[in-house]
């Protein structure tokens, strides 16, 4: 009877949340689509190999609050990666700031990988807290600020020598990006300087000279992520215009560079 009652509930609640939705659907946006990319790379880090990835998205808006669901599938290699990341955003003063939560994971087939398991020490999800100023027509800049705050950070250490396989937190990786955006002949431009924030934690394994966490973004303290993207709409129909994008990426700390280019359906 008490399951009986709480779906009885449940159902009473979702009824009141679509009449609420029916009576001012203003407030309620939904959007899905997909970008193609000729291959992903994130914070100036290639994931997935050197291979084209689709990168499906669906968000959820209701007023100020955001609600979405984002992934990326690999098109080719021996072992595609793949990458879904749940994550809820508030703005603020007219879509100026933004706060986000993110759950990003990343299942391995080709491992018996469990998505449930949230336990600190074996979970393979990693949550990260952000604020964001997204500039404004005046203001041109913007800025972001990220930490990840709980899971799998990075390969997790002991301070003690005898405890070599034992975990005893995370790194709290971190990650600022600033960002400049303007248009010219209808064509955006958007520069951007991404900073590991984290350096090494460093521990003394008898002796071993092993230095520890690189943490999530690179080995020390610098510039990880640094480049510049070119977008602009090709018109196809009076109804359809297909927006292309390219990026020039490169990862000074890494010694690496990108060509990316994609388009959004």
């Amino acid at each position: 009877m008490k399951i009986k009652k709480l779906i009885i509930h449940i159902v009473m609640i979702i009824g009141s949340i679509n009449i609420s939705f029916a009576q001012d659907s203003s407030k309620v946006n939904f959007d899905l689509g997909t970008d193609i990319v000729s291959r992903y790379v994130w914070r100036g880090k290639q994931l997935g190999g050197a291979s084209p990835n689709i990168q499906p998205y669906v968000e959820l808006g209701i007023e100020n609050f955001v609600l979405g669901v984002w992934g990326s599938y690999s098109l080719g290699g021996v072992n595609p990666f793949q990458e879904l990341d749940l994550y809820a955003t508030y703005n603020l003063f007219d879509d100026k700031v933004s706060i986000t939560v993110t759950d990003y994971f990343f299942p391995n087939e080709s491992l018996d990988y469990k998505y449930y398991d949230y336990t600190d020490t074996t979970t393979g999800h990693i949550f990260e807290a952000s604020i964001s100023f997204n500039g404004t027509d005046k203001i041109p800049f913007s800025v972001l600020i990220a930490v990840n705050f709980y899971g799998a950070d990075a390969t997790r250490i002991s301070d003690n020598p005898g405890s070599l396989n034992s975990r005893d937190g995370i790194q709290y990786s971190s990650y600022l990006e600033l960002g400049f955006e303007t248009e010219f002949n209808e064509i955006n431009f958007e520069a951007f300087v991404g900073i590991n924030l984290t350096a090494p934690r460093s521990a003394d394994l008898s002796g071993s000279g092993y230095v520890g966490e690189t943490g999530f973004y690179g080995n020390n303290f610098g510039v990880v992520n640094l480049g510049i993207t070119v977008s602009k709409e090709i018109k196809i129909s009076d109804k359809f215009s297909l927006p292309l994008i390219t990026s020039v990426i490169t990862n000074p700390q890494a010694q690496k560079i990108f060509l990316v280019f994609g388009f959004t359906l």
